[in-house]
């Protein structure tokens, strides 16, 4: 404001130029009135101030009166049209952008790439796609943000497919392409096509480009090799505090929880500092590997050490580790003093710590905050159900059940993936649809008298369906992760690692059951649940029963 009195006072206000600086500056620091009233004032304001007020307006979460300022200004250019679609993305403002559809194809591939981001940004990844396609657009920015929208969006095969369509098209792909392809890869954790990709990205150079590095870390962790993620990891020239996470996270996931807090002194040693998002990682690194003193020590000298406030989901990693390691009385009264309300995260992490230790009173009041939190989620009411069944507490779990049917809560059916020869194979328990399930089911018949002999006994009390025992023991050796380490074992060579994906937690039947498979058949079986990694190998897990 200084400033711009003085060039008031110097008679220099009215230059064009200067105008559009202050303008620019105005907005920037919030003060819109001041900057509304300089270009009302001026005779003839052009683009560029009323562009610099928009983008002001929008980077500001003002998308309305970003909006309001764009309808009225009698030109447009493309930072006045990606400043305006931008405002509204970051805002959630669908039905906003939405409107902007049947102008937009008046104007160049700018305009076209920006409201695909818009659209991505906001979640509507088939609206993205419907400009994408309509707008007939070819270029390489426009394939990068349509890839990148299916990749945030979890469509990794749709993310993949594009980029089979644009190389059909002759366009050279760029380290950008390549960072989506690797992350749309650790969605679908296809290993086999992760490994494809990394080849053309060897071929292209862009290996030593630090985005494409990160991701092809992140894919490889949560693809299953963690040591193809650490190869990569150490072939990255300069490693940014993002690499570190995600190799860090990447350990932790995989149970390697004395090596990912190695890997994090390591970090610490070469003077990078860790963000809120690697002490996440280091708290689950101490989770997975039930180190509850060294996850103590990092929680409490957070802030004193690395500047970072301890957020929601710190407090909730610690709860957790607390809750798993039997100290129940600790993680409520970490629950009862943290700065923030429980979220559903921390109660979730109570539920499962109820369902370890058969804490039914714990269980039941955590399971009552997190129906309340989220009530459409059929998994609490499944977890409360096994608290009542491993006490005996039939009752309780007919209660369950006349409770989901009432509500019409539906339970999640279990699912598990393989990639094999660039298809996904999937399987859900008893499902006998698939091209060769008479040789699964008969690769599971094989398989049951070694299975016994080794100690196999099915946990029919962990199944909660109301049929007899027997029907329950045939309803568990079904189960969709039995199916697909059975379909891994007679459609992949001798030797080679069985890699399956599941979407819920894996269950404590088929935990036991894989372990002694992998002895049994001399096979290293990895599946990756919706918390973590189980590497099965030589009848024991990467997790040493504890998860």
């Amino acid at each position: 404001m200084e400033v711009h009195a003085h060039l008031i006072i110097l008679g220099l206000h009215q230059d064009a130029r200067l105008r559009n600086l202050v303008v620019n500056v105005y907005s920037k620091c919030r003060c819109f009135g001041y900057a509304r009233k300089l270009l009302d004032e001026s005779p003839e304001p052009d683009l560029i101030s009323w562009s610099a007020l928009i983008s002001g307006y929008s980077q500001n979460g003002l998308g309305q009166e970003a909006r309001l300022v764009f309808n009225v200004i009698p030109e447009k250019d493309l930072i006045a049209w990606n400043a305006v679609i931008s405002g509204h993305s970051h805002n959630g403002e669908d039905v906003e952008a939405v409107s902007l559809f049947p102008l937009i194809f008046e104007y160049n591939n700018y305009i076209v790439n920006g409201l695909v981001d818009a659209y991505g940004k906001c979640g509507q990844s088939e609206d993205a796609s419907r400009v994408f396609k309509e707008s007939q657009t070819s270029d390489l920015l426009a394939f990068t943000s349509m890839i990148t929208v299916y990749s945030q969006d979890g469509q990794g095969e749709e993310a993949l497919k594009l980029y089979l369509e644009m190389q059909s098209q002759g366009i050279k792909p760029d380290a950008f392409v390549y960072s989506s392809l690797f992350n749309a890869c650790a969605s679908l954790s296809a290993y086999e096509q992760a490994k494809q990709v990394h080849v053309q990205v060897l071929k292209l150079g862009f290996i030593i480009d630090i985005f494409a590095g990160n991701s092809l870390v992140n894919s490889y962790a949560k693809c299953g090799s963690i040591d193809d993620a650490e190869r990569a990891f150490r072939e990255i020239p300069e490693r940014s505090i993002v690499s570190w996470s995600a190799m860090i996270g990447g350990m932790a996931q995989h149970g390697h929880g004395r090596l990912a807090l190695q890997m994090f002194n390591e970090m610490l040693k070469e003077g990078v500092a860790p963000n809120h998002i690697t002490l996440v990682s280091v708290l689950c690194a101490c989770n997975h590997a039930g180190l509850v003193t060294d996850a103590k020590r990092y929680f409490s000298s957070m802030e004193e050490l690395f500047s970072v406030q301890p957020m929601e989901e710190h407090y909730a990693c610690m709860i957790d580790i607390l809750g798993r390691a039997g100290k129940l009385d600790e993680a409520m009264e970490l629950v009862n003093t943290m700065p923030y309300e429980a979220n559903a995260a921390v109660w979730g992490a109570l539920l499962g710590a109820a369902r370890i230790h058969k804490n039914v009173d714990l269980g039941s009041k955590a399971a009552e905050m997190l129906i309340n939190l989220e009530p459409e989620k059929s998994g609490t009411h499944i977890l409360l159900a096994n608290i009542y069944a491993s006490a005996g507490m039939w009752d309780g779990v007919a209660k369950i059940r006349k409770v989901m049917k009432d509500s019409n809560v539906k339970k999640e059916p279990g699912m598990s993936w393989m990639e094999i020869k660039d298809k996904v194979h999937t399987f859900i328990v008893g499902d006998r649809s698939h091209p060769r399930g008479k040789e699964i089911y008969a690769k599971l018949e094989e398989l049951s008298e070694p299975l016994r002999k080794a100690g196999y006994v099915p946990m029919v009390e962990t199944d909660l369906h109301d049929v007899e025992e027997r029907e329950k023991a045939k309803l568990l050796y079904h189960h969709s992760e039995k199916l697909a380490v059975a379909f891994g074992l007679i459609a992949t060579p001798p030797g080679a690692p069985i890699r399956v994906k599941k979407n819920l937690r894996i269950c404590l039947d088929c935990h036991t059951a894989i372990k002694l498979v992998s002895k049994i058949a001399s096979r290293e079986i990895i599946v990756r649940d919706i918390n973590r990694f189980h590497h099965f190998r030589d009848g024991l897990c990467s997790c040493g029963d504890y998860w």
